[in-house]
């Protein structure tokens, strides 16, 4: 394994986490592979829903420009807090592990969801974008209905 290449892998990704963190969905995409391998493990069911239509399969650049735009629309601006907690490069992949917090903007609920997001880079660009999230926090954000005793209590 070369020395260079995890310094290589981990800029792309550095960089990458600053322009999530700035926002702007066509920088983020300029990231990406035309073709792309993308996956949000959520519940096949749940790809698609009107409340969040950011959960479902891409596999362009273009998706990804999409991607953050609708991630965006839904969520109130200013109201971000993500902590990065550990990047973890290997040749080419890299795992970011970290727990991002948003309010839902159709509802005003605030969530936090811990997160994996597994990449890989290749010639400088990312090919794969897997994220593993606290799924049922985020729908709990967006659900319209108010929650009940069991999903309103707090963490032990």
């Amino acid at each position: 394994m070369s020395s260079v290449m995890p310094q290589t892998t981990r800029a792309v990704v550095e960089e990458l986490l600053r322009r999530i963190g700035e926002g702007d969905p066509e920088r983020i995409a300029e990231l990406y592979a035309e073709r792309i391998d993308w996956k949000l493990d959520w519940p096949e069911a749940e790809h698609g829903r009107a409340a969040t239509p950011w959960i479902r399969h891409r596999s362009s650049r273009a998706d990804v420009t999409a991607h953050f735009r609708e991630l965006a629309e839904h969520h109130v601006p200013g109201r971000v807090a993500t902590r990065i907690e550990r990047v973890l490069v290997d040749g080419n992949d890299a795992v970011v592990l970290g727990e991002i917090g948003q309010t839902a903007r159709s509802t005003g609920r605030a969530y936090r969801a811990r997160f994996a997001l597994h990449l890989t880079v290749e010639g400088g660009l990312v090919t794969r974008h897997h994220v593993y999230e606290d799924s049922l926090a985020v729908a709990q954000a967006f659900d319209g209905e108010e929650l009940g005793e069991e999903g309103a209590g707090e963490e032990d």
